[in-house]
């Protein structure tokens, strides 16, 4: 009964507190809304995810969104003194092909949305095979160490996370 009603309780529960964050005041009327919102769209949306992504260590969740937002503020400060303080002809900006060990959709597209919500750093592209994501850095002297670090602080947690 309560796998039909919440085919993807984690869902339910990111979206109810998404939708908190949204309206941006905790009160019984956000928060049950929330939860009307998150058990209708996982409802109707159960279909379309027949193989849910299976979580091997969820805990390690916690550490990866810290690890996150502490390289978004890192990059910010980055970012803003390149702008600040270098001159178009001292920036290394570079394409930076990014060679995977995760398989899981799921896990690719946080991967990819990671590198992109950092300053500095976009994803453009995902080869077809899925081996490999390409990355746009605004400065990257070092391509091969910039790989290493995504590799190392990114992949790694998410391959502890999903596989």
């Amino acid at each position: 009964m309560l796998r039909k009603l919440f085919p993807h309780p984690l869902l339910t529960l990111v979206l109810t507190a998404v939708w908190v964050m949204l309206v941006n005041v905790l009160t019984l009327n956000a928060l049950v809304f929330g939860l009307i919102l998150g058990t209708i769209v996982p409802l109707v949306t159960a279909a379309y995810w027949p193989d849910r992504p299976k979580l091997r260590n969820p805990l390690k969740i916690i550490e990866y969104i810290l690890v996150v937002l502490w390289d978004i503020c890192v990059a910010n400060v980055q970012v803003a003194a390149i702008i600040l303080f270098k001159r178009n002809a001292d920036l290394s900006p570079a394409w930076v092909s990014i060679p995977l060990e995760l398989r899981t959709p799921e896990a690719i597209t946080i991967l990819a949305g990671t590198i992109t919500m950092t300053p500095g750093t976009v994803s453009s592209d995902l080869s077809e095979d899925g081996a490999s994501l390409l990355v746009h850095c605004l400065h990257a002297p070092d391509p091969k160490a910039t790989a290493r670090d995504i590799k190392s602080r990114y992949e790694r947690r998410l391959k502890e996370i999903f596989e």
